[in-house]
């Protein structure tokens, strides 16, 4: 996997969410997906999709008669990497510290409760 192609902006995100549920697509049709809930211009997410391209994030069929763009990274894959990002500006490296901060100040249900323990049960065994 290529690293670079999951350090991605938030925007590009929304534009990466959109192939990721469904590809290969045109730029119209990227725009058509996502004009009613970011309200950007053409132009923007033009550019969007060339900078994934560049990244390496997004693929382009330029063999159909409009370009075709697909995720070459798994919406998994950078996740991961986000996630890891975020543990190390934010606390260090620490999961400890993050999960701590996590139990403490989030409303947790009896089920989400439960999950994270048979989570850490899996990962003791």
């Amino acid at each position: 996997m290529n690293y670079a192609a999951c350090k991605i902006s938030e925007a590009e995100w929304q534009v990466m969410k959109v192939l990721w549920e469904k590809s290969p697509l045109t730029a119209t049709q990227i725009i058509g997906c996502l004009k009613s809930e970011t309200q950007w211009n053409p132009k923007t997410i033009h550019t969007l999709i060339a900078r994934l391209v560049k990244k390496e994030a997004l693929g382009v069929n330029k063999e159909a008669s409009l370009f075709q763009y697909y995720p070459l990274v798994s919406k998994e894959d950078c996740m991961l990497e986000e996630t890891k990002s975020f543990l190390h500006k934010v606390y260090d490296g620490s999961i400890h510290l993050l999960v701590a901060n996590f139990v403490k100040n989030e409303r947790l249900s009896p089920q989400d409760i439960e999950k994270l323990r048979k989570l850490l049960d899996e990962k003791t065994d």
